[in-house]
């Protein structure tokens, strides 16, 4: 309360509540926020959250695709790697291992092959005759040999081991062994996966696919003719005049001549 003729204090008395005001200064302090105020602090918390949530989600893809590809490695785990390399290290090995299998399967059906057909050493009326035909070229083991021999220095050796693989097998009775031995001729001789696979036209190539399914002892007459007809126009003149040829027939008349 003010004396009457005091003026007015500023700030009004404290402890009364102005009009239109609807509570005293004093409560001022403590006065409830409003809607401006209560949203500043709440406001501020959901954007921290939304931003938490936008970087889990963005990390999740990539975690949980790397826990799925953990989770999926096995004994070959570099297989699921995510680098680029094309040669993964343990598929080079695994391939390299393949590789070396096959190439041992090969070389173990080719030992069963002699180097050379046993024979006498041919005679100097033999190494002539040589040079009358090549059905008598072929016709002796020792012949066999010599042309063999000049065979491998052309790379082309295969056409006489699959000619002879063939005679062999004419040679066979039992089903069951005609069988494996038509399958082994096959796979190193007809099939374009062989490294010795033999020169054959697709006629051919035809017959033989028809012939597997119920494999004989002529499984391959057609092939074994052909390429007996290619040895024959392709390779016999150049071993008649090869060094191989001319030294043997040289060698054998110095022998006749000093006897």
């Amino acid at each position: 309360m003010r004396r009457a003729g005091e003026p007015p204090s500023p700030g009004g008395d404290r402890g009364s509540a102005g009009p239109g005001t609807g509570v005293g200064v004093g409560a001022g302090t403590a006065a409830p926020r409003g809607p401006a105020a209560a949203d500043t602090p709440m406001g501020s918390e959901r954007t921290e959250m939304r931003k938490r949530q936008m970087a889990a989600t963005q990390e999740t893809p990539g975690t949980a695709q790397a826990q799925h590809n953990m989770g999926n490695r096995g004994p070959n785990a570099c297989c699921f790697c995510w680098c680029c390399c094309c040669s993964c290290s343990c598929l080079t090995v695994r391939n390299q291992e393949e590789e070396r299998a096959r190439r041992t399967s090969h070389e173990l059906q080719a030992e069963g092959i002699p180097n050379c057909e046993e024979s006498p050493a041919p005679t100097l009326e033999e190494v002539n005759a040589w040079a009358q035909s090549f059905d008598k070229l072929m016709l002796t083991p020792a012949g066999r040999n010599a042309f063999r021999e000049f065979l491998r220095t052309e790379f082309s050796e295969e056409n006489m081991l699959f000619w002879m693989a063939c005679e062999e097998l004419k040679q066979e009775s039992n089903k069951s062994v005609i069988e494996e031995k038509a399958r082994l001729i096959y796979e190193d001789y007809i099939s374009i996966l062989s490294p010795k696979e033999v020169s054959l036209d697709s006629r051919v190539r035809e017959v033989i696919n028809r012939n597997m399914l119920e494999p004989s002892q002529h499984t391959f007459d057609d092939a074994q003719l052909q390429i007996y007809t290619l040895m024959h126009r392709d390779s016999y003149p150049r071993f008649m005049n090869s060094a191989i040829y001319k030294d043997l027939l040289r060698s054998l008349s110095e022998k006749s001549i000093e006897a």
